[in-house]
């Protein structure tokens, strides 16, 4: 087995995306004032789900690219992985402020969700493959 270092670089790089993340949250909450909830505020709510989108995909996409790295997985396709998500990751908030129905929102929003789910899936398409 293999210490996953690839995956350990792009998990200190999504780190930090998370803290950009959750510092642009706690900027909002202190400029409106809102220590709970939304506050009925939908720039809140937005950074908000943009925070918690991260949260909810990133977690198990690094665990399935770690777990397919320390298994011994090709570096290029770790790398492409990482990458991809680092990427999508990093884009996806950008299209959750963009003009609603523009060609960023779709491209951002959208394309960094799917991109996000493909990630996953190869890696845990790749991962069952190996193990079988």
């Amino acid at each position: 087995m293999v210490f996953p270092a690839t995956t350990a670089v792009y998990a200190a790089l999504l780190t930090l995306v998370f803290l950009a993340l959750s510092g642009w949250v706690m900027a909002r909450r202190l400029s409106g004032n809102v220590l709970h909830g939304t506050g009925g505020d939908d720039v809140l709510l937005v950074r908000m789900r943009s925070q918690a989108n991260f949260a909810e995909y990133v977690p198990l996409a690094l665990l399935l690219v770690g777990l397919l790295e320390a298994h011994g997985a090709a570096h290029w396709l770790i790398q492409g992985l990482l990458a991809l998500l680092l990427l999508a990751r990093v884009l996806h908030p950008i299209g959750m402020v963009a003009a609603k129905n523009s060609v960023q929102q779709f491209a951002c929003r959208g394309g960094g969700i799917l991109v996000t789910m493909l990630v996953m899936a190869v890696a845990a398409v790749v991962l069952v493959l190996r193990l079988l």
